[in-house]
């Protein structure tokens, strides 16, 4: 993240409906990364019982109840609620972006209409979310990962062989090395990362039990890593190469 993306006023609208109270505190953590959270609404029939687990963490986080209640039977009035607040929001608010957090398909054309005005949209939602909303977001991020528990799967390393049997984790990481190669056949790992950002945007590391990239991408054993120095600066560049075009090279 650049610091011009990490200073970014983002609006958090949260479906009560679709998220549970216990992904709050990593999910403002993970905001932090894109932006400051200057605007926190969270939406539901606050009548309803099954809603109270909410109570403390939205005082604790200072989220704005916005009650929304279901006036016919089989229909969704949250999601009505928020897509009208984020429309307004979206053309009166000075904002750089918005974090909606549902697992609902309801909401892709939203994402859609707040990308076309510019502003990046980071989805967050459990893995059934359909892969229409999930498409619809720059970022996309799958709760199970925020969530405290660590003895969740996503909080377990995955070996080798499982890695490398990921036909999707496989295509992803090589088209995304084997686009930002340059002359030599290396890929600065920077560049590599934005092209997955745009083309997979619920790609994470975490959900294989790795908080970086580089981790996961050593643990394929499918890539060549070289940390590189430049002058007298103690930062390391970190490049990759496929090993596939590795041995072509050398042949």
């Amino acid at each position: 993240m650049t610091q011009e993306q990490t200073q970014k006023n983002l609006a958090v609208l949260i479906d009560a409906d679709n998220a549970q109270a216990s992904i709050v505190p990593g999910l403002f953590v993970e905001i932090a990364k894109y932006g400051t959270a200057s605007v926190k609404r969270i939406y539901g029939d606050w009548t309803n019982p099954n809603l109270k687990t909410w109570k403390d963490i939205l005082i604790e986080y200072a989220i704005q109840p916005i009650q929304q209640f279901g006036y016919t039977k089989g229909k969704n009035a949250t999601d009505s609620a928020m897509i009208i607040d984020a429309m307004d929001l979206l053309y009166t608010e000075k904002l750089g972006g918005f974090c909606i957090v549902s697992s609902d398909s309801d909401f892709t054309r939203l994402a859609s209409r707040i990308r076309e005005e510019g502003l990046i949209v980071i989805g967050f939602g459990e893995s059934k979310t359909p892969q229409s909303f999930v498409s619809s977001c720059d970022k996309f991020v799958y709760t199970e990962i925020l969530r405290k528990d660590t003895t969740s799967p996503a909080t377990t390393k995955i070996g080798t062989r499982k890695l490398k049997g990921d036909t999707k984790l496989v295509q992803i990481l090589r088209n995304a090395v084997n686009n930002s190669t340059d002359e030599s056949g290396w890929a600065y790992l920077g560049t590599v990362g934005q092209y997955i950002s745009k083309t997979a945007p619920d790609f994470d590391p975490r959900t294989y039990g790795y908080t970086k990239l580089v981790d996961l991408m050593k643990a394929t054993q499918l890539f060549s890593i070289d940390e590189r120095t430049t002058g007298d600066s103690p930062a390391k560049l970190i490049y990759v190469m496929n090993k596939r075009n590795k041995l072509t090279s050398s042949t």
